[in-house]
């Protein structure tokens, strides 16, 4: 019960756990559709289709 009254009412309620860190694949496959979306909503895709486009431009390409 010791352990309960250290963690809160809600992480006991939700059976969280203390872990290390996650790992990477976890992380990216978090934050990756979230990114995508954003990406789309903002109209990022065009700002690093042209960034790469300069950046081939610079090498040569």
């Amino acid at each position: 019960m010791a352990d309960t009254a250290r963690h809160g009412r809600k992480s006991f309620a939700f059976h969280a756990h203390e872990s290390g860190t996650r790992h990477p694949l976890v992380a990216a496959a978090m934050v990756l559709p979230l990114a995508a979306l954003l990406l789309f909503l903002f109209g990022g895709f065009e700002q690093v289709a042209a960034q790469a486009s300069s950046v081939g431009a610079m090498l040569g390409r």
